[in-house]
């Protein structure tokens, strides 16, 4: 079949079914994300006003039945739609590379607290953060060695976190 017929053709039943599910997805995911991230969103004051009142119901029922009238209110804005798509990726990767920052400093502060790879991570670390407090660091990590403090441990990861 040639591009031209097959854009001519309707869409099959199932591709809208398809379609519909994917735009409920996006419903409930509004309906159910932080209010940090729901305030980062731009959106138009209806769409903003259907969404308050999804994330807003409360009983089990009633806010599934809610999400399905977000989502049919949703797919009549095809406009809004893609826009609030790519808010939403957006957010996403911003999220993945919090998650990964995050991570990695974990990973430092897990080499920082095990004796051995003591050295390297301080070295690291120095390169990483040249304005950390070397003697605190130093001083919790030489804690957490000799006596496995885990409060030492915590404020390790504070200190970095605050210097990132």
């Amino acid at each position: 079949m040639s591009e031209e017929y097959q854009e001519e053709l309707p869409l099959s039943r199932t591709k809208k079914k398809q379609m519909a599910k994917e735009v409920e997805k996006i419903a409930d995911q509004l309906s159910s994300m932080s209010d940090k991230a729901f305030g980062q969103l731009q959106l138009s004051e209806d769409l903003t006003v259907e969404v308050v009142e999804a994330r807003e119901t409360k009983g089990r029922s009633s806010h599934k039945r809610q999400v399905k009238h977000l989502a049919g209110y949703l797919r009549k804005q095809e406009d809004e739609l893609l826009q609030l798509m790519t808010q939403l990726q957006n957010l996403d990767q911003v999220a993945r590379s919090e998650k990964h920052e995050f991570h990695q400093l974990e990973k430092l502060r897990d080499r920082l607290c095990d004796a051995q790879t003591f050295e390297t991570a301080f070295a690291e670390m120095l390169d990483l953060y040249p304005n950390v407090d070397r003697k605190a660091i130093s001083r919790l990590s030489r804690s957490v060695h000799q006596h496995g403090d885990k409060r030492a441990y915590r404020e390790i990861f504070k200190r970095l976190r605050d210097m990132d």
